[in-house]
C-alpha cells in the first residue's frame, strides 16, 4: 500500500524546512555552506530527523542541485529536533535541517544562524533557497485523503467540505495561531501534485542509496 492507493481530497498546510548553522560557524551564508559542500562533501555534516525523512531529502536535493553526489553527503539522523539542536549547539555538526519551529527559539536567541528556508519565498526574515539560486521548493505538507474506490460524487462532496472549512474564520484563525502555512490544493490538481511528489521523493531516495 502506498499513498497512491487512496483518494486525494485536499492538501491543507505546509511547513517549510530551514537550514541552520551554529552561531560561531564559519558559514555566514548558504553560498558559503554550498561552496564547502562542493569542495569536500564529507566535511559538511548535517543534523536532521530520521534517514530518508524530509530533512534528509532536502540535504540530498541541495547536494544534487549543486552537482554533488547525494550519497557523498554526511547526514547524521537524530530521533527529533531536540537532539539535533543539541548537536548543533555543541558544535558537533556543521549544519542542521528541520521545520523552522524546531529551531526558532535558538535562532531568535542568536545561538543558531538561519541560512535558508525551503519555501518559494522568504519566511521569518530568512531568504529561500530559490531566492539564493538553488531551485528547490520543499514542503513538509499535510493533507486529507479518502478511502480507495469512493465515487466521484463522494470525493466532490469531501472537497466541498474542505472548501467550506478553509474559507471559514475558524480555520483562518487556526492557521494564524499554529503558525501554519496554508497551501490549499484539491481534487485532480492535488492528485497530480501527489504523483509528482512521490516520483521526486523516490528519485532522491534512490540518489541517496535508500531505495532501489
Amino acid at each position: 500500500m502506498t499513498i497512491l492507493d487512496v483518494t486525494p481530497i485536499a492538501r491543507l498546510t505546509g511547513e517549510a524546512l530551514v537550514v541552520v548553522v551554529p552561531a560561531a560557524s564559519p558559514f555566514k551564508t548558504m553560498a558559503d555552506l554550498v561552496a564547502q559542500l562542493k569542495k569536500d562533501p564529507k566535511s559538511v555534516s548535517w543534523a536532521g530527523g530520521s534517514a530518508g525523512g524530509t530533512d534528509h531529502i532536502l540535504v540530498g536535493q541541495i547536494a544534487k542541485a549543486n552537482g554533488v553526489d547525494p550519497r557523498q553527503t554526511s547526514y547524521v539522523a537524530f530521533a527529533g529536533g531536540g537532539p539535533a539542536q543539541a548537536a548543533l549547539l555543541g558544535n558537533q555538526v556543521s549544519a542542521g535541517v528541520s521545520g523552522y519551529g524546531e529551531f526558532e527559539e535558538q535562532v531568535k536567541a542568536g545561538k543558531l544562524r538561519a541560512l535558508a528556508v525551503s519555501s518559494e519565498a522568504a519566511q521569518h526574515n530568512v531568504p529561500s533557497l530559490k531566492e539564493q539560486g538553488i531551485n528547490i521548493v520543499l514542503w513538509n505538507w499535510r493533507g486529507v485523503f479518502g478511502a480507495p474506490g469512493i465515487t466521484t460524487a463522494q470525493r466532490d462532496g469531501l472537497v466541498a467540505l474542505m472548501d467550506k472549512m478553509v474559507n471559514g474564520p475558524a480555520w483562518k484563525k487556526t492557521l494564524e495561531t499554529r503558525g501554519w502555512e496554508g497551501i490549499y490544493l484539491t481534487g485532480d490538481k492535488f492528485g497530480e501534485y501527489v504523483k509528482q511528489n512521490v516520483a521526486d521523493t523516490t528519485t532522491i531516495l534512490k540518489d541517496l542509496g535508500l531505495a532501489s
